[in-house]
């Protein structure tokens, strides 16, 4: 009989302590969550430092992967914000890489999905929307303010459309958040299922030639998770660059 583990698809998500430490009553235990962010920005590192590092004519992998991230961001950014959108290339270049190596890293097997905690997530947008907010205040004033009152609006409709401006950018980091956390979620449910319905077939005996159908989808779905891997961090970077316009042009 399969263990409970086995066949438990949110078995995989659980937070597990590693070294437990506690101060002032605060618990910071260094847990496989932390483990895995350590791993992820250790990989970063390699392929933007080391990449960089010789700067070669012919670029070697490393260098051309690290190139391309670049380029890839900065067009998202410079095409979203304009040039001086530039001064947040590092914050956003930082967000794209980390999130898309935690998914990519996610999908080997026994590894752990940072992304697919809410709390990871959540952090990543309270920082973009934080972000919007003080460097908008900084570089504009109460102009700023502007952002939610759209211009040549009927003084009739202002208090409605005001709020309405109001909840939807308060709304932002949450949808920002959870558009990530549940498609990552999601991903790895599935995945988890279909291989848990692999498994239990090719031990069906009789049964076992049914196996290659969830074992054919569990690949699709797999190389499927590959490619929303990406999109959860394009998608991520796209409205974290539109966001921050906003820090830039608070005006309709």
């Amino acid at each position: 009989m399969a263990s409970g583990n086995a066949i438990d698809p949110m078995h995989q998500f659980e937070i597990a302590k590693i070294a437990e430490f506690k101060l002032f009553g605060l618990d910071l235990s260094f847990t496989n969550s932390s483990l895995w962010m350590v791993i992820v920005v250790a990989v970063v590192s390699l392929i933007t430092l080391i990449g960089t590092s010789k700067r070669s004519i012919v670029p070697g992998r490393l260098q051309t992967l690290a190139e391309m991230s670049y380029e890839f961001v900065a067009n998202i950014l410079t095409g979203v914000t304009g040039k001086e959108g530039m001064r947040f290339f590092p914050l956003v270049f930082t967000l794209f890489m980390f999130v898309l190596t935690a998914n990519f890293l996610g999908l080997i097997p026994g590894s752990f999905t940072v992304t697919s905690h809410i709390i990871v997530t959540a952090a990543f947008a309270l920082l973009v929307i934080g972000t919007v907010i003080v460097a908008g205040v900084v570089n504009h004033g109460t102009h700023f303010l502007h952002l939610f009152v759209p211009s040549g609006l009927p003084a009739l409709l202002l208090p409605f459309i005001v709020l309405i401006e109001i909840i939807s950018f308060l709304s932002r980091p949450i949808s920002l958040a959870l558009r990530l956390f549940g498609n990552m979620l999601a991903g790895h449910v599935a995945l988890k299922l279909f291989g848990a319905f692999t498994v239990g077939l090719l031990g069906a005996g009789a049964a076992s030639i049914l196996a290659p159908l969830p074992l054919l989808t569990a690949v699709a779905l797999t190389a499927l998770e590959f490619l929303v891997a990406f999109l959860q961090a394009y998608v991520f970077t796209i409205l974290t660059c539109v966001y921050l316009n906003d820090a830039l042009h608070p005006g309709h």
